[in-house]
C-alpha cells in the first residue's frame, strides 16, 4: 500500500457554498471573477451577496433540500452564482454539457430527477426540448435574459429571506455530474458536499494560490476538473479567475497577456497549442508561473516542448476522475523542477493508494511494477445514483475505488511518459511505499474513450450505431489521430440489405444524434464483430487491426 507523505487532514464538515466562500469578506473588494471578453468584475463581497440573493429566490421558487437543479452553460462569470445559490437553496447541481443535444440533456433530467434548469439564452431551444422529453421540469431560468424567463439579474432584486437549511456534508449530495466511470453509459456521481469541500483541503499543500494569483478559467465549469481547479480551489483562496465561454487560441493568448495570467490549469491539446503554434510568440505570456494538465494523458516530450518554449518549470500534471471529487495525485508547485518527465504527480493529502495484478487484484506490486490503480481516501464518492451494482462493482467491500488505469509507482529508474512500453519487473532504488513516489499512468483497463478530455462512451454509441437500418453490429474504441487526440473509431457490420453503406454516411448519422465532442472520427467496416463466448467485445483485438499498418 502507497499512502501519501502530507500529513492527513480533518474531513471538511461545511456546504460547498460556505468551504469556497467562507473568507468572502476578508477578501472584500478583491475580484473575484473576472469576464474575459469583457472585463465585467465581481468583486468577492459581490459573489457572497449576489448568490445568498438567487439563493432567497430560488428558495421562494420552490427549490426545496433534496432538489435537482440542472446547471446548463458555458463559462460565465454567473456560472458559480447559480452552483453556490443553489446548494445554499439545499439543491444538488447536475451539470450539463453545453453541447449536448436535447436528446442527451433529456436523459440527464430524467436519470436525475432534475425539476429546474438554469441555462443561457442561446442555449433556451434545447433546454425547452430537453424539458419536454424528460417530464417533471418546474422552469427554465436564464443567467442573461430571454423573454418569458426569469434570469438571475431578475432574482438579484429578491427581498424573500435567506434559506437557512439544514444541510449534512457527511450525507448530502452537492454535484451530480455524470461519467461513464470505466464502462458503459454515462451515470450520475454523488459526490457529497463533504467529499468535495475535503478534496479541496487536500489539494492545498501541494497546489497554493490566493490574492494576487490571476487563474484563467477556460476549461468548463461543468466538468468536475474544471469545477475544482477554476471556480471551487482559487475562490476558496481568494485568487482571481478570468473566465473565458471556449477555448479560441488568440482569446486565450490576449487573455493571458491582458490579465497578466499567472496560473494556467489545461488539457493536452492547450499544451500542443502553446508549444506549436506559432501565434504564440505574438503575445507577452511572462506573467505565467506554471502550467498544470489534467483531464488525459499528457506525453512527456510535448510537455518538455511546452515549458522550454514558455521560459517556465516543467510542465505538471495531475491525476484523478469525477469519481475521486476528482484529485488523487498532483505535481507539487513547489517540486516541478524536481519531478520526474511524465509523472502525474504525487499522492495528495489523507489518500491510500494500491497497485494490483491485472490477472489476480488480491496480489499488491511493489515500485516500478505496473498494475491497475486502486484508490481509497475521503474523496471516493459516495455511488452512482440509482445504480447500486455499478457503485459495487467500481468500490469494492474494503472501499477500494478501482480506478481501470494502469500505473506503477517509480523506484528511482527511468521514468517514462504515458502510454511508453515498461517492464513488469520492479526497479530498485529510493521511492519507499510509505512515501508514495511519483506516479505514472501507463494504460487503461477501461473502455472509455477521452477525446480533449471529455468522457466518450464506447457503449453508448454502440447502442446509438445499432439504430441504424444499415447496420448488422458495432464496436467502438479509441484510435490516436495524428493530432495525439483520441478519437471514436466505429467497428460496423453491413446489414446484407445495406451493401453500400460509407462510412461518411455512418459518420453523419451519429453527429446527428450527439454532442460534437462524441462524433465518429473513423469508420472500419467487418465482416464480424469479434466476441468473447460471453457476448463481450474483444477490444483489443480492434486495437491490433487498428495499429497493423494499411
Amino acid at each position: 500500500m502507497f499512502r501519501s507523505e502530507y500529513a492527513d487532514v480533518p474531513p471538511v464538515d461545511l456546504p460547498i457554498h460556505d468551504a469556497v466562500l467562507a473568507r468572502a469578506a476578508e477578501f472584500g473588494s478583491t475580484p473575484a471573477l473576472i469576464d474575459g471578453t469583457d472585463g465585467t468584475t465581481l468583486t468577492y463581497e459581490q459573489v457572497d451577496r449576489f448568490h445568498r440573493r438567487v439563493a432567497a429566490a430560488l428558495a421562494e421558487t420552490g427549490v426545496r433540500k433534496g432538489d435537482v437543479l440542472a446547471l446548463h452553460s458555458p463559462n460565465t462569470i454567473a456560472f458559480p452564482l447559480a452552483f453556490y445559490a443553489a446548494t445554499r437553496a439545499g439543491a444538488s447541481v447536475t451539470t450539463i454539457h453545453p453541447l449536448a443535444t436535447a436528446e442527451e440533456f433529456g436523459k440527464q433530467l430524467a436519470d436525475s430527477g432534475a425539476r429546474w434548469i438554469v441555462t443561457v439564452s442561446p442555449l433556451l431551444q434545447t433546454a425547452r426540448r430537453a424539458a419536454e422529453i424528460a417530464g417533471g421540469v418546474e422552469e427554465i431560468l436564464v443567467c442573461d435574459s430571454a423573454p418569458g424567463h426569469r434570469s438571475l439579474i431578475d432574482m438579484l432584486a429578491s427581498t424573500a429571506p435567506e434559506p437557512q437549511v439544514a444541510i449534512d456534508p457527511v450525507e448530502d449530495v452537492a454535484v451530480l455530474p455524470y461519467s461513464s466511470g470505466t464502462t458503459g453509459t454515462p451515470k450520475g456521481v454523488m459526490l457529497t458536499h463533504r467529499q468535495i469541500a475535503t478534496n479541496l483541503a487536500q489539494l492545498e499543500p501541494l497546489i497554493t494560490a490566493g490574492p494576487g494569483d490571476r487563474i484563467l478559467a477556460v476549461l468548463p465549469f461543468f466538468h468536475i476538473y474544471g469545477l475544482t481547479a477554476l471556480m471551487n480551489a482559487p475562490l476558496r483562496r481568494g485568487a482571481t479567475v478570468v473566465v473565458l465561454p471556449r477555448f479560441n487560441l488568440e482569446t486565450f493568448l490576449a487573455a493571458i497577456q491582458n490579465h497578466r495570467i499567472t496560473g494556467l490549469y489545461v488539457a493536452p491539446p492547450i499544451v500542443l497549442a502553446l508549444a506549436k503554434h506559432p501565434l504564440v510568440a505574438e503575445y507577452d505570456l511572462s506573467s505565467l508561473k506554471h502550467v498544470i494538465s489534467a483531464a488525459a494523458p499528457l506525453d512527456a516530450s510535448l510537455a518538455a516542448a511546452c515549458s522550454q518554449r514558455l521560459g517556465l518549470p516543467p510542465v505538471g500534471q495531475a491525476y484523478g476522475m469525477t469519481e475521486l471529487s476528482p484529485g488523487t495525485h498532483v505535481v507539487p508547485l513547489d517540486a516541478m523542477d524536481d519531478a520526474p518527465p511524465g509523472t502525474v504527480g504525487k499522492l495528495i493529502a489523507g489518500t491510500e493508494m494500491r497497485i494490483v495484478d491485472l490477472d489476480d487484484p488480491a496480489k499488491d506490486l511493489g515500485p516500478g511494477e505496473s498494475g491497475e490503480i486502486l484508490i481509497r481516501g475521503p474523496q471516493v464518492m459516495k455511488g452512482y445514483l440509482g445504480r447500486p451494482d455499478a457503485t459495487d462493482a467500481m468500490i469494492d467491500e474494503d472501499g477500494w475505488l478501482h480506478t481501470g488505469d494502469v500505473g506503477y509507482v517509480d523506484g528511482g529508474g527511468t521514468s517514462r511518459s504515458w502510454g511508453s512500453p515498461r517492464s513488469s519487473e520492479a526497479e530498485s532504488g529510493g521511492g519507499a511505499e510509505s512515501g508514495g513516489g511519483w506516479l505514472f499512468v501507463v494504460d487503461r483497463v477501461k473502455e472509455l474513450i477521452k477525446y480533449k478530455g471529455f468522457q466518450v462512451a464506447p457503449a453508448e454509441l454502440e447502442a446509438l450505431l445499432l439504430t441504424h437500418p444499415g447496420i448488422a453490429d458495432a464496436a467502438v474504441i479509441g484510435v490516436y489521430n495524428d493530432d495525439g487526440n483520441e478519437v471514436p473509431h466505429a467497428h460496423v457490420v453491413r446489414q446484407p440489405s445495406a451493401p453500400g453503406l460509407t462510412e461518411s454516411e455512418v459518420m453523419m448519422y451519429v453527429a446527428e444524434h450527439v454532442a460534437p465532442y462524441k462524433r465518429v472520427r473513423q469508420v472500419t467496416f467487418l465482416d464480424a464483430v469479434p466476441r468473447a463466448a460471453s457476448g463481450k467485445i474483444l477490444r483489443r483485438e480492434l486495437r491490433a487491426r487498428s495499429e497493423e499498418p494499411s
